[in-house]
């Protein structure tokens, strides 16, 4: 028992620290729990890094400290950390502050399950947590647009998780075990191909796989830009790497890798089409977020296939999180709507800049974090023989320019600056781009270095 919970320091550091949050909110000390909540994820990322070349399991295999998992802890709870600044400088002053504060947290635990489950009923306990903090997220401001998408996302998450456990108990009827190590030597390839499926279901909404992706545009949308910025890049990651831990001891004899390159081709194309579309930029951050799945799902075809599908996995994960949380900042400072950008480059060429990085890297383009990681997919995918998949995912990110063109164009056009006050000094929201930009940067051009540590 004590070698196990040795394991689980992070992961009870961040527990123990939520029920702080939780006292501090009943004492009405926002300001308490926001701090509590920065330190505590921070101090869980740096607990990780002792773990960072384990490759075990604790209790009877149920939970995985692996390379993934590591990984996912240090570039999630960083993440989360920075959404919680943007919570911060959104809800202030708001009457439940502190309980927004608590649930970015508690939603980030579950996520932190889903890195690391071994366990049929680890992924389970991961997506309820992760998905009944992220419902009341939603529902945050309490007006009729949150409501409604709060509703939308919580019937279709229900309906989804319900078919995730009921599929999930053919594999368990099939091998006598919950245990994903077990998968292999599954016999009855009916019972496979129904718990992919339901698999496919329950991870597919959590991260927005077409065609499970309806609820993330109106969600993100409803929901402040914090908490919209916070369910684009916390759960979804949890959920690909949740997929990653499950697909990698499933039999290639049961044909998933091809069912995750044919939704990978239509998450992208899908995408990247409904985000052309868009000049509400919130939502067309959704569709990007979209898209971006897609790509997410080379790494996790190419898994026991090619030895850079775990790091193409890892790299992206982390480029992901600074391009699109920045690009969520610079949203905040700017406004939700297209109009709220023109000539932003010309009277803030700073926080233009810094726009123009996020929306690039998030098109994959170098020296910037985000081609690192895409290169490095691509890279997997054609190394796993899926050369035809890389081609279109690289015809999707040529797409992908003209999407996001349509904020950076605007933006530096000659034109009557927005008046004065509508572009937010909030020293919080520009301490997020500005780490991020930093990480796009920086990373970008030092992504060997990143590489050599994993």
């Amino acid at each position: 028992m004590t070698r196990d919970l040795s394991f689980l320091i992070p992961e009870l550091t961040l527990a123990s620290v939520i029920v702080l949050m939780l006292i501090a909110e009943m004492a009405r000390a926002p300001r308490v729990a926001l701090g509590l909540g920065v330190l505590g994820l921070v101090a869980a990322a740096g607990l990780t890094l002792p773990l960072i070349d384990a490759d075990t399991t604790v209790f009877s295999g149920t939970y995985r400290i692996d390379l993934l998992s590591a990984w996912g802890k240090l570039i999630l709870l960083p993440g989360a950390a920075l959404t919680l600044l943007l919570a911060r400088a959104e809800l202030a002053g708001s009457d439940r502050e502190g309980s927004a504060y608590s649930l970015i947290c508690l939603v980030t635990l579950g996520a932190l399950m889903l890195t690391g489950g071994g366990d049929m009923m680890m992924l389970v306990l991961g997506v309820v947590l992760t998905g009944l903090g992220s419902f009341a997220l939603v529902a945050y401001p309490r007006d009729d647009k949150a409501t409604e998408a709060a509703m939308k996302f919580l019937v279709f998450g229900s309906v989804c998780g319900a078919v995730m456990i009921y599929g999930l108990t053919f594999w368990f009827g099939a091998v006598g075990s919950t245990l994903f190590s077990a998968l292999s030597k599954a016999d009855a390839p009916l019972a496979v191909a129904i718990g992919l499926i339901a698999l496919i279901v329950g991870l597919g909404y959590k991260s927005a796989l077409f065609p499970f992706q309806f609820w993330a545009p109106d969600a993100y949308d409803g929901a402040p830009v914090s908490i919209a910025a916070f369910l684009s890049v916390i759960t979804k990651i949890a959920a690909i790497f949740a997929f990653a831990q499950v697909l990698r001891d499933l039999a290639p004899e049961s044909g998933w890798r091809l069912a995750i390159a044919a939704i990978a081709v239509a998450t992208m194309t899908f995408g990247n089409l409904a985000a052309l579309v868009q000049s509400n930029i919130v939502r067309l951050l959704a569709y990007s977020s979209v898209a971006q799945s897609g790509y997410f799902l080379l790494g996790v075809v190419s898994l026991g296939e090619s030895a850079l599908s775990l790091r193409a996995l890892i790299v992206f994960a982390a480029a992901y999180v600074a391009m699109n949380i920045g690009a969520f900042a610079v949203l905040m400072a700017l406004g939700r709507h297209l109009d709220d950008f023109l000539g932003v480059g010309r009277t803030a060429p700073i926080t233009g800049a810094a726009m123009v990085v996020f929306l690039l890297s998030l098109a994959g383009i170098p020296p910037l974090f985000g081609f690192a990681g895409k290169f490095l997919l691509f890279a997997a995918a054609i190394e796993a023989k899926f050369i035809w998949l890389a081609v279109i995912a690289i015809l999707n990110s040529v797409l992908s320019l003209a999407v996001y063109l349509r904020i950076i164009a605007p933006m530096y056009e000659r034109r009557e600056a927005q008046p004065p006050g509508r572009q937010s000094r909030n020293i919080m929201i520009r301490f997020t781009w500005l780490v991020a930009l930093g990480a796009t940067l920086g990373f970008g051009v030092g992504a060997q270095l990143l590489l050599a540590c994993i």
